[in-house]
């Protein structure tokens, strides 16, 4: 089961993730917020982070 934020409308957002390379070859792993359950979602916020609502109601993942 994918992790589920409801902001304070009401609004079910679903945390995924996905890996990108960078042009040095690097990795790096983007989170993202969705309204769908899609490819790439997690069931958990990753440990050192926290979800927060912006001013607007949308998700946001933070370092703690």
């Amino acid at each position: 089961m994918a992790f589920q934020f409801r902001n304070s409308k009401g609004q079910t957002y679903y945390l995924h993730a996905t890996t990108r390379t960078l042009k040095s070859g690097k990795q790096q792993r983007l989170y993202f917020f969705a309204k769908t359950v899609q490819a790439g979602a997690l069931d958990a916020v990753p440990q050192g982070y926290m979800v927060t609502e912006s001013s607007t109601g949308l998700p946001v993942l933070k370092r703690k």
